[in-house]
């Protein structure tokens, strides 16, 4: 009986250290965001991805004041809205977005915040794997821990994908609207917006009920946050096709 003890005992320290050794190997693998502080990157894993997929590259850096408020305060809206208050893990989003998966027998990404986003982009790959989303959130904390939320949020618009091989707001303003992200309308934002993450499946020019419901929400969260007037409001939802969502400003407003 002690014998067993004894083994068991053993076992259990192996198991300890192995674990410590690769706790310690998975934080040593972490990279270092600091630098990110006052440079920009000079290339991302996904942009590296692509590369190697044989994909042109279309990647144009613009500091946040000269990216469309409207698409900056979109994208906050559309992925993160909590993105100002928590600390790089929104984790009750992800919660809910991991229960919904598992209901419909799936395990799929989803409840990841700008942050989360920005790690993965910048640093990762698009893999599933609990190693790699270990990493992910190590890298989330370090990006939080190191940049303002001003600069992670440039970072992000500057360095997502909206399309092959189209990185950042500035490459998407000019590739799907042929203008600077600087003068996007209100209607051209939240089309970019809704097709993050997956610019692939929801393109900014698709059209469907529901993608036609979230940019109807986001442009009455735009109106209800005073960055577009009542003529803006009007003007963006006939730009979407839903002329008829628009209320007047003396009805009040239905929530979605």
């Amino acid at each position: 009986m002690i014998s067993v003890v004894r083994w068991l005992a053993r076992i259990c320290e192996v198991g300890f250290v192995l674990t410590a050794l690769a706790a310690l190997g998975l934080w040593c693998s972490i990279p270092d965001p600091g630098p990110l502080a006052t440079r920009n990157p000079a290339t991302t894993a996904f942009i590296e991805l692509r590369k190697a997929e044989g994909q042109t590259i279309d990647w144009r850096w613009k500091p946040l004041g000269s990216i469309s408020r409207y698409l900056r305060a979109a994208v906050v809206y559309a992925e993160d809205d909590l993105f100002y208050s928590h600390d790089g893990v929104d984790w009750r989003a992800m919660k809910q977005a991991l229960d919904e998966r598992f209901d419909r027998g799936a395990f799929g990404r989803g409840g990841s915040t700008i942050t989360q986003q920005l790690a993965k982009n910048l640093y990762l790959s698009p893999d599933r794997s609990l190693i790699r989303k270990g990493r992910e959130l190590l890298i989330t904390y370090a990006l939080e821990d190191a940049l303002s939320k001003q600069r992670i949020l440039e970072l992000y618009l500057n360095i997502c994908e909206w399309g092959p091989g189209v990185f950042g707001a500035e490459a998407a303003a000019r590739h799907w609207f042929g203008h600077s992200a600087q003068r996007l309308t209100p209607a051209e934002a939240v089309r970019l917006a809704t097709a993050l993450p997956n610019p692939f499946v929801r393109t900014p020019t698709k059209n469907s009920s529901l993608l036609r419901k979230k940019r109807v929400k986001l442009i009455r969260r735009l109106r209800s946050q005073g960055l577009i007037g009542a003529e803006e409001e009007r003007a963006a939802l006939e730009d979407l096709g839903a002329g008829d969502a628009y209320v007047r400003p003396d009805k009040p407003s239905e929530a979605e």
